[in-house]
């Protein structure tokens, strides 16, 4: 018999997607995190819109972990076509709960697991035999049973319902029921288990929300003063727009009038251009796609930053390439990002890895568009100041430098910094005007084909990206004297290569840490590497896209760097990165540039 863990476990509840799983699965979820206890949520569901396998996780951590659990101790299995391999990703000693409305096939059974059944589809026949839904509210039976065997008491499934249908009683009293029933099942049989229990932390959730990356980022934006959004709907980028559009009209009011467009574009490509013009314009403004969509707008992107017009561009990543798998997570599109368009280009990423950098990297993203005049990019993934106006001349100002004997150029560089000055749309100063043109040009904006003026635009622009590795957020370093073992991931690999540390510490191997949080990349990056003997870089693609960056810019560092490379679509393990970090640190001095990889 194990001793029970205290707030300690990871659920799995597989399901058909459609099959009205995800309100019983967030009832569940915000119910731990009611109790006040340390908890986050993974989904992974198909790109159709119904039928297809569904898989929710829920993990609850004492110590606070966030990241996806690498072992299942308890699967809810309530998907028959899954079910032959699901009861074999459960661990030994884990639980399987299942709707034994029908006696489980012997090949469903296994040696080394509880299982505990609930007659799902017969309890919610007999309680709500004439309800249209009971197929969807059976979910809710394995809510109440989980309640019971993992000490949930009932006032907070309650509240958590009230809280989510506070205006439909009938609503909440046909779950609560079907809940209620599930708990009773349980408690009448004397279904029990012995491997954890919650137990409720008095505020220990307290001044937390639960929320997601886009939400974050739309609010972000808000805060940041957005005042023009286009954007074309995309898996997983979609709800970030729709966030906006929700957030928008409450929590900016202007004299009755509003002070924004949002406006669902007929392609990506003419979003792009939409926001573009926009930001030509002198406004705020931004789209949100994810990789694909970013395809569709390279030739936008390489026009914005050529004729040095702000705007920004948020990216939830997802699995690639083409079609790819579009309800997955990776990090596979920071090249696509950081060399966006043909040419020579290079573009400020900002890389949020929580909910509270989502929204500070968002707000600041118009900050940066603005102070360097170009396309800043956002980077998230599927698993996440207002008006300050940079070198923008007033026509007053015009006037005092035509009194100095200086006179307004659109691309001159006049303090060395490679960021020129500008101008918007009605400026009533004669020379406040130029003529935006993607072609060659010079400083003062006329056409140009002549070499010398390309080649000293293209060196201005490269200035002006140095310029920034001074102005994006710098990357937060943990160090301890004595260990030359370090790590570095970005994203949302955090939550899982902080666990992946202490596990290692615990095995025996110190390391230190550099979480990365934009690109260009600034020096305290160079330090780090160049403070250690071996570094591993945790990165969710195949092929060491973040690697390459840095080699790019310190190549005699970059015999350091081995890779830890996790691309198979699904969140980033503490488990996965502790294996590659292991396999990798047997490697020779001559070997460490060899990238351990896990097959996707």
């Amino acid at each position: 018999m194990e001793t029970p863990t205290i707030n300690d476990l990871n659920i799995c509840i597989a399901t058909e997607n459609g099959s009205g799983s995800a309100s019983a699965n967030n009832i569940l979820f915000k119910a731990i995190f009611k109790m006040g206890i340390p908890c986050s949520s993974k989904n992974m569901f198909p790109s159709n819109i119904q039928g297809l396998p569904t898989w929710y996780q829920i993990r609850a951590s004492a110590e606070g972990y966030l990241g996806r659990k690498d072992v299942i101790d308890v699967m809810v299995m309530f998907n028959d076509v899954t079910a032959a391999k699901d009861i074999h990703r459960v661990r030994d000693g884990g639980i399987i709960l299942y709707d034994d409305s029908t006696p489980l096939p012997p090949h469903l059974k296994r040696e080394g697991v509880q299982y505990l059944g609930v007659p799902a589809d017969k309890i919610v026949q007999k309680i709500l035999p004439t309800s249209p839904l009971r197929g969807k509210q059976k979910n809710m039976l394995y809510v109440g049973a989980l309640a019971y065997l993992f000490g949930i008491d009932m006032e907070t499934i309650k509240a958590v319902l009230e809280d989510t249908f506070g205006k439909k009683p009938a609503v909440i009293e046909s779950n609560l029921v079907c809940i209620d029933a599930g708990y009773r099942h349980m408690q009448e049989n004397g279904l029990n288990q012995d491997i954890a229990r919650f137990q409720a932390i008095p505020n220990g959730n307290k001044g937390k929300i639960i929320t997601e990356g886009n939400t974050a980022c739309a609010l972000g934006t808000i805060y940041g003063g957005v005042s023009f959004i286009a954007w074309y709907p995309i898996t997983p980028s979609s709800s970030l727009a729709e966030s906006i559009e929700y957030y928008l009209p409450r929590l900016r009011k202007g004299n009755g009038k509003p002070t924004y467009a949002i406006v669902q574009a007929e392609d990506e490509i003419a979003a792009a251009g939409m926001i573009i013009g926009a930001g030509w314009a002198g406004t705020r403004s931004m789209t949100c796609t994810s990789g694909p969509g970013l395809s569709l707008m390279n030739e936008s992107v390489g026009l914005a930053y050529f004729t040095e017009i702000p705007s920004v561009f948020l990216i939830v990543q997802r699995g690639g390439p083409s079609t790819g798998l579009p309800t997955r997570t990776q990090q596979a599109d920071l090249q696509l990002m950081y060399c966006c368009s043909h040419g020579d280009t290079r573009h400020i990423i900002l890389i949020p890895h929580d909910m509270k950098s989502c929204f500070d990297f968002a707000r600041r993203s118009f900050d940066l568009a603005e102070r360097f005049q170009t396309p800043v990019f956002v980077a998230t993934d599927l698993d996440l100041g207002m008006n300050f106006w940079g070198k923008v001349l007033t026509a007053e100002q015009i006037e005092q430098w035509e009194k100095q004997g200086k006179k307004f150029r659109r691309y001159f560089d006049a303090d060395g910094d490679g960021i020129p000055y500008r101008t918007i749309p009605g400026n009533r100063h004669p020379h406040a005007s130029y003529f935006t043109r993607g072609s060659g040009h010079d400083a003062d904006a006329r056409y140009s084909e002549d070499e010398k003026d390309y080649k000293e635009t293209l060196d201005r622009l490269r200035r002006k990206f140095e310029t920034a590795r001074k102005y994006v957020p710098k990357p937060i370093v943990e160090m301890n004297e004595g260990v030359k073992t370090g790590v570095i991931c970005f994203g949302s690999s955090y939550e899982a290569t902080r666990e992946a540390r202490n596990r290692l510490r615990a095995e025996g191997l110190k390391t230190n840490h550099l979480l990365l949080r934009a690109l260009p990349l600034s020096e305290e990056v160079k330090k780090f590497l160049e403070a250690h003997e071996v570094v591993y870089l945790v990165e969710q693609n195949r092929d060491a896209q973040m690697a390459a960056i840095i080699k790019e810019d310190w190549p005699e560092l970059g015999a350091k760097i081995v890779s830890v490379l996790i691309y198979d679509g699904l969140p980033v393990t503490a488990g996965e990165i502790v294996r590659q970090i292991f396999n990798g640190a047997q490697a020779t001095p001559r070997e460490v540039l060899r990238q351990v990889q896990v097959k996707g």
